[in-house]
């Protein structure tokens, strides 16, 4: 058992029974939180005058290739109500390649690697309800997770749904739903008291490549 998040054994299952026939498209939602001075990428955010990362930096981009894999998001998490640091979405053109990445040998030992700089983290196989977003730059991004109801929008905006289909790694709780939102740097947004069953991170883009 990793120290930072409880495999959910239930949903790893569901992912290996798929039939090749019922298999497609997954996007793997991880939000992650840093130990203290343990994100190499701190401090070098593109806005204020740091040094430029590509997708390299955030992720093992051949890895990814060699499964057929996409970045399409890394964000940094300017506020949230569970204190991440980074949220970040990898498409897979199907869940058998998701699980023949984590089974590599390689990919083991970049994440070994990796894994010693992570607090904890939530992985998360989603599917979207329609449209996916557009990659309109210059704005941030209000992001949304909750189990049970949709919640009413917290932002106006052109919203993509997606639905959760089940929870990798995370800390027990389980997500049904997920939103994603677009807004202007600046906008407030309302205040909500904290819930078990429901969570919003305020995201600036790094790399956005939905399309």
């Amino acid at each position: 058992m990793p120290r930072y998040g409880l495999i959910d054994r239930d949903y790893g299952l569901r992912l290996r029974s798929t039939a090749y026939d019922g298999d497609g498209r997954i996007y793997m939602l991880n939000l992650a939180k840093f130990l203290p001075g343990s994100d190499p990428l701190a401090g070098s955010d593109r806005l204020s005058g740091g040094r430029s990362h590509d997708a390299a930096d955030y992720a093992p981009i051949p890895l990814l290739t060699a499964v057929g894999a996409t970045l399409r998001l890394v964000s940094d998490v300017v506020a949230s109500s569970g204190d991440w640091d980074r949220a970040t979405v990898v498409d897979y053109p199907t869940r058998r390649s998701f699980l023949e990445l984590a089974e590599r040998r390689d990919f083991r030992e970049w994440h070994m690697y990796k894994q010693v700089a992570v607090e904890r983290t939530t992985v998360v196989g989603m599917l979207p309800a329609g449209d996916l977003p557009t990659d309109a730059a210059g704005g941030r991004i209000l992001l949304e997770l909750w189990h049970g109801r949709t919640p009413l929008p917290l932002a106006a905006g052109p919203a993509t749904l997606f639905d959760v289909e089940g929870t990798v790694i995370g800390d027990g709780r389980n997500w049904t739903g997920a939103r994603y939102t677009p807004i202007e740097t600046g906008t407030p947004l309302p205040l909500l008291r904290p819930r078990s069953d429901y969570q919003a991170l305020l995201l600036e883009p790094r790399i956005l490549r939905w399309r």
